[in-house]
């Protein structure tokens, strides 16, 4: 298993980069994080052990953590609590070592059908100053179309989402994707290209007729849609998921799971159309799985580090 030796403080650059990961066959046990310098080489942090226990939800698991860091500095996480149930977990931190209590939000308690709340990501809509929170779920009986397009009809996911100013109110859940496909794991940013638009990373849940299982982008006039057209697959031959979206520079990259070779893997782009496939490049603690990128001050990374182990 990789683990680099740590930095000294001085060697640190302005902006370093967290990757929050969870172990799929741990999963009572919480997310962990690996730290960067410069986006590629990843180190394990507090010795690969977890940083937050998981005590709420269906299962009370911790799978598919997403960190959104807001403007002033505070750390939200959100994760699936379970492979079945109607909630979503979240707690929040000022440094990502203390969090606060953690809470079971029932998004789709009013449908009594919902089957799962999978890959929940939050971010922050400065257009209407709130945090949008979205997820995946298939509903019973909903989008008969597609009902057979991942051998269970229980498998037929479309995202949707709600949205909170307080984390202590929620406002109902809505409809936020509905591409005519099985889709999950969307991962949301903005544009940052000259145009008002975000882009909303998606998996392609397709297994039949025709086999997908890859990454898409689709472009939002806002974070909360409407949305166009999902572009041809970023992601390659290699069954992919969990996409997790940031710009660096003048390049974006994606970072996802090797669903099928428990590997994170990387595209990145300066155009949005042309994709390279640099997974070559990534090193991350060995057997991490689906999790999200995150752009801290190197003051965020020094504390880590500090705290040990």
């Amino acid at each position: 298993m990789f683990a680099a030796p740590r930095a000294a403080a001085a060697e640190l650059p302005e902006t370093c980069y967290l990757f929050a990961y969870f172990y799929h066959d741990r999963e009572g046990e919480g997310f962990r994080l690996a730290w960067s310098a410069d986006g590629y080489d990843f180190a394990m942090l507090n010795g690969g052990q977890s940083y937050l226990q998981p005590t709420v939800g269906e299962n009370k698991l911790m799978r598919d953590p997403s960190i959104y860091r807001d403007h002033e500095g505070i750390f939200h996480l959100v994760w699936t609590t379970g492979w079945t149930g109607q909630t979503i977990g979240y707690a929040s931190s000022p440094d990502l070592i203390h969090w606060s209590e953690q809470q079971a939000i029932p998004v789709m308690a009013h449908e009594p059908e919902a089957q799962n709340c999978w890959a929940p990501e939050i971010l922050w809509n400065p257009d209407r100053e709130q945090f949008l929170l979205h997820w995946s779920t298939t509903i019973l009986g909903r989008y008969p179309a597609t009902a057979m397009s991942n051998r269970r009809p229980e498998r037929n996911h479309r995202i949707y989402a709600t949205t909170t100013k307080d984390f202590v109110t929620y406002t109902p859940t809505t409809l936020l994707y509905d591409g005519g496909y099985n889709v999950i794991d969307a991962n949301i940013i903005p544009a940052e290209d000259g145009t008002a638009d975000w882009l909303m990373f998606v998996k392609n849940e397709t297994l039949s007729p025709v086999t997908q299982k890859n990454i898409r982008l689709i472009r939002g006039r806002s974070a909360e849609g409407p949305w166009d057209h999902e572009t041809p697959a970023l992601t390659g031959d290699y069954w992919a998921e969990g996409p997790a979206a940031i710009k660096v520079g003048d390049e974006y990259r994606v970072y996802f799971d090797k669903h099928m070779l428990n590997a994170i893997g990387m595209v990145r782009s300066t155009d949005l159309v042309h994709w390279e496939d640099v997974s070559d490049r990534i090193v991350m603690p060995a057997d991490a799985r689906h999790g999200c990128i995150v752009a801290v001050p190197r003051a965020v990374v020094e504390k880590l580090l500090a705290a040990g182990p």
